[in-house]
């Protein structure tokens, strides 16, 4: 059976969301799922990636503690050049993007990046990724490779895998005696405003909203029923909310229970970024609008008119 050889990404002890993604790819690929955890005093970790995962490599070393991507690579060459991996995934983050490509050159495997869908079509590999800014969405059937290197974008992936009771495997590692690279210090980055791509509920206004005073009837809405306020691209670029509030390829990729779009005519920029929220409430004047596509329900309406009657009958 072909092996999926998941690098998890671990920050400041805890698994970043990404890594229970990229642990759903058998989803699309049809293997064995094996992830492999670098860090220090990780073990409980590891036990709770074995119920994601057909097996789990532990590697723990004090000099694991924070990623480096020279020691990553020397940890993981042994592992791949050994097993072989069909693919050897990881997401589409900082470290991703550091350590994919140096993965790739020095084993001289086909390399994609930022993909958003994996498939294959008649025993080839066929990965999705955007292209020209994102304007278009390419498929490339790469060529035939004992493996491949693909790092994943972030919210394209459900976590929905889970019960699969992983073996747990535990591997030594011995750190080069010289590095080029060195950890120095982690600083959490400034936390400004609402992370968006958290929320339960999100309430979220477009260009139908017309006007950055209206953005008052969203943020009612969004206090009673426990959710947060974001914005299409234009709301954005139109300076009425902060950019870390927007949805989409140029914003952020959110999933939350509720996503209730006003006013939101439904480009596909902005779709891809909250397509796979569990609920989708569409409310716009266009009975065309392409939102309509992607809603789980869709309201052909006023959102002047359905809001603030929405907002009554909440209160009642």
């Amino acid at each position: 059976m072909k092996e999926i050889l998941v690098v998890a990404e671990i920050r400041q002890g805890e698994v970043r969301p990404i890594t229970y993604e990229l642990l759903n790819i058998s989803k699309c690929v049809n293997g064995k799922i094996t992830c492999i955890l670098l860090g220090n005093d990780v073990k409980e970790i590891a036990k709770e990636l074995a119920d994601k995962a057909d097996e789990v490599l532990l590697i723990q070393d004090d000099s694991l503690e924070n990623f480096n991507s020279e020691l990553y690579w020397h940890a993981l060459k042994e592992v791949i050049e050994e097993r072989k991996p069909y693919i050897v995934a990881m997401g589409h983050t900082s470290m991703g993007m550091d350590l994919a490509p140096y993965v790739a050159d020095q084993l001289d495997l086909p390399i994609v990046t930022d993909i958003v869908r994996i498939e294959e079509k008649d025993g080839r590999l066929v990965v999705h990724k955007y292209v020209y800014n994102n304007k278009l969405l390419a498929e490339l059937k790469l060529k035939e490779s004992e493996g491949y290197v693909l790092t994943i974008r972030q919210g394209e992936f459900k976590d929905e895998v889970g019960g699969k009771e992983g073996s747990i495997i535990e591997r030594s590692f011995s750190p080069p005696e010289t590095l080029k690279k060195r950890f120095i210090e982690y600083i959490e980055p400034e936390t400004v405003g609402v992370d968006i791509s958290k929320a339960d509920v999100i309430i979220s206004v477009g260009r139908g909203i017309e006007d950055e005073a209206n953005i008052e009837l969203a943020e009612e809405l969004a206090e009673m029923i426990n959710g947060v306020v974001a914005g299409s691209r234009p709301v954005i670029d139109s300076g009425w909310l902060p950019k870390e509030r927007q949805v989409g390829i140029s914003g952020k990729t959110v999933k939350p229970k509720l996503y209730l779009a006003l006013g939101i005519s439904g480009a596909f920029q902005h779709i891809v970024g909250m397509k796979d929220s569990d609920l989708i409430i569409a409310i716009n004047k266009d009975p065309e609008a392409p939102i309509f596509q992607v809603a789980h329900y869709g309201v052909v309406g006023d959102i002047f008119e359905i809001i603030p009657e929405l907002v009554d009958k909440l209160n009642q």
